[in-house]
């Protein structure tokens, strides 16, 4: 299931700074919080109200995957390794790729009590699949409990793929609670129910705590309270880190090349994963308006870009190459198709393609400079969330390398509630976000959640998390047989991608702009336990979910 928080960068928009001074006035003194040396302070980006969502399902939740809720096993992106036993031991395939066999644990308990058993697994399985908006891995399976202990999956066709998003991206829930919820896609899950290493404590609408669960499986965490703060944005959180009101956030602070001379007690760490984008409302056939919905304007700001000047005043060039065709620089080097046309995308602008690209679909330069076509000036707005400096700064920069090839952009702010809305509507012409990777390193989960055509919707409707709008043929097709071919079938896999590839480089519903570098700085002095580059046992990023839970349950305050 794909959750943006991101997602990937879970933050918000901008609050009053009088809201965000009381809450730094509320925590104790440096390196310590409210609720004492044991809890962790943590700062998603969040900058405004929190609503009380709890709900897993939900692409506007606070929390809950992987500290409330949990999957069977932990599929560790930043390496290739066995996946890690959560809820589930053990788990194998048939032969043919059609039959999914998973053992449970047998000591597990819901934190009212009640037992975890294999009809929980089944019932969110059937729950999915009978509310697409939650199905957003596209399961298509058929579960069965075999015992209490143990569950098959079948399916009509092989389906090999469909593995570490079953086992890795599928929050499980108690049957007893969500079977009398009258449309579990539309509740809000406000005093959650389930195995994971954290419960809810409190909640108001600039902060909210999470407590540690004793009667956790896996051992009650060392870390018994997790507060997520609401702050104004970027410098709020790098003024609450230079004040060490914050244990761990991820985001950009100034100088980020001198973190431990500049924030004493902390420290830093910089993993290439999510890439960033400018996300386009990419089809009119299911309601997108704009500019944008012509593949030249797509294209031909694809290759306007200064992606090298962006990377120095946006990221303190912490980001790096990204490929047209979403296969990862670096970890998926050997997938990247020989047929694109770029293997990675110019790091220094093209104005004279970009041009060409225009013309060639009848779009003429006015005397203003600006584009135009049918009466229309080639004029865009692109929605960012107040309070994300790093955005910010980016779209300010696109609009000044745009305007030398006529094109006029415009940046819209807006709250994180207002933004996520409008990117899961439809309703927006560009935003500036990321495409993140799926439960295990292989790029067929990122296509299939941001490219696939039953990921999407009509404008108006909710699409998770293909929020272009996308639908092509021969992507679902590749898509479609990547699933039924061994993993470790490369070359038939290679001739799916190519696919996949060259037709996204040629339409571009998503226009690359950089691989994030995403940073996070942490209290080492506080906690230990901490992801390193030695030691990257998860993506350390706080609003990476279920990664944030296997960081709280291997921190432990320090002596």
């Amino acid at each position: 299931m794909f959750l943006q928080t991101k997602h990937r960068r879970a933050r918000t928009a901008a609050v009053a700074a009088a809201a965000a001074a009381a809450l730094l006035a509320g925590c104790s003194g440096p390196g310590e919080s409210s609720s004492g040396n044991d809890a962790l302070v943590v700062f998603t980006g969040q900058s405004g109200d929190y609503q009380r969502n709890y709900n897993p399902y939900s692409p506007t939740l606070i929390d809950g995957p992987g500290t409330i809720f949990e999957g069977l096993f932990f599929y560790n992106l930043t390496r290739r390794a066995e996946p890690e036993p959560l809820l589930g031991t053990a788990y194998r395939w048939n032969e043919e790729g059609t039959e999914l066999s998973v053992t449970l644990r047998d000591d597990v308990k819901w934190t009212d009590g009640e037992k975890f058993t294999a009809d929980d697994v089944v019932f969110t399985l059937d729950m999915i699949t009978k509310y697409p908006t939650m199905n957003g891995t596209g399961y298509k399976g058929k579960a069965t409990a075999v015992d209490d202990t143990h569950v098959k999956i079948s399916f009509d066709k092989p389906a090999f793929m469909e593995g570490p998003q079953i086992l890795g991206k599928i929050w499980i829930v108690p049957e007893h609670i969500w079977g009398k919820i009258k449309d579990p896609s539309k509740d809000r899950i406000e005093n959650p129910v389930g195995t994971g290493p954290y419960m809810v404590d409190d909640f108001k609408a600039q902060a909210f705590t999470l407590k540690a669960n004793p009667g956790y499986w896996g051992g009650e965490p060392k870390v018994k309270k997790v507060r997520y703060l609401s702050l104004s944005g970027n410098q709020a959180g790098a003024d609450a880190l230079a004040a060490g009101k914050i244990d761990w956030q991820t985001g950009p602070v100034p100088d980020l090349a001198n973190v431990e001379k500049n924030y004493p007690g902390y420290r830093a760490v910089t993993v290439p994963m999510n890439q960033t984008a400018l996300f386009t409302c990419s089809n009119s056939a299911l309601g997108c308006k704009g500019p944008q919905t012509d593949p030249a304007v797509r294209k031909a700001i694809y290759h306007a870009l200064d992606r090298g000047q962006i990377n120095s005043l946006a990221f303190q060039n912490t980001s790096s190459e990204i490929s047209p065709g979403f296969a990862l620089p670096g970890r998926d080097d050997k997938i990247i198709s020989s047929g694109l046309k770029d293997r990675t995308a110019p790091m220094e602008p093209d104005v004279a393609t970009a041009a060409r690209l225009l013309q060639g679909a009848g779009w003429t330069k006015g005397s203003d400079g600006i584009y135009a076509k049918d009466g229309r000036k080639l004029e865009l707005t692109v929605k960012v969330v107040s309070g994300w400096t790093d955005y910010i700064t980016a779209v300010d920069t696109m609009a000044q390398q745009l305007k030398k090839a006529g094109i006029k952009l415009t940046a819209q702010q807006l709250s994180w509630n207002e933004w996520s809305d409008a990117r899961g509507q439809g309703e927006y012409e560009l935003i500036i976000d990321a495409l993140t990777p799926g439960p295990a390193p292989d790029p067929y989960y990122l296509y299939y959640y941001f490219f696939s055509g039953a990921t999407t919707a009509p404008v108006g409707e909710a699409a998770n998390p293909n929020f272009s709008r996308f639908k092509d043929a021969a992507v679902d097709g590749a898509l479609e047989k990547l699933k039924s071919i061994a993993p470790d079938d490369t070359a038939a896999r290679q001739e799916q991608y190519d696919v996949i590839q060259t037709r996204l480089e040629e339409v571009m519903p998503y226009i690359p702009v950089l691989t994030g570098g995403t940073t996070s700085e942490y209290h080492a002095d506080k906690f230990t336990g901490w992801p390193t580059q030695e030691d990257l046992y998860a993506f350390p990023a706080i609003w990476s979910r279920p990664d944030h839970a296997q960081v709280f349950k291997k921190l432990k305050p320090a002596a």
